[in-house]
């Protein structure tokens, strides 16, 4: 599985970004997710003010 992210919710805060020990996710206009380094590890769902973020 990969982290998912709601695209409208997301504020690109970099919580999430800063949050991930494997540099997964990425702030652009929004939070993207790279599937092929994500490992659900799931610190940054837990960092993130707006619950954009779930496994």
């Amino acid at each position: 599985m990969v982290v998912k992210i709601d695209e409208d919710a997301c504020i690109a805060c970099g919580l999430c970004e800063e949050a991930c020990p494997v540099d997964a996710l990425t702030i652009e206009d929004v939070a993207k997710v790279d599937a092929d380094i994500c490992e659900d590890i799931g610190d940054c769902v837990d960092v993130c003010p707006v619950d954009a973020l779930s496994l």
